[in-house]
């Protein structure tokens, strides 16, 4: 075991674990703990690749609301 891994219980869908013992008994992974670390790393691969773009979304957002209040603003002291 790797000692920089740790444990983490989950809860699944039992159709979920069907299709992962399939894997492994499958021979496609030799377990389920490796069938689930292989999605997860998947997982956090595709996803890291779209924070950036989250997050400019996420600026221009709050530039987009942070104009309208200062339109706002001046509307009202008018």
């Amino acid at each position: 075991m790797n000692p920089d891994s740790e444990k983490v219980t989950i809860r699944i869908p039992k159709r979920y674990l069907r299709s992962i013992d399939f894997l492994v008994k499958a021979d496609d992974f030799p377990s389920r703990s490796e069938a689930l670390r292989v999605a997860i790393r998947d997982m956090v691969y595709d996803r890291i690749e779209m924070v950036p773009g989250k997050l400019q979304k996420m600026a221009e957002a709050e530039r987009a609301v942070a104009n309208a209040d200062a339109l706002e603003e001046e509307l009202l002291k008018r």
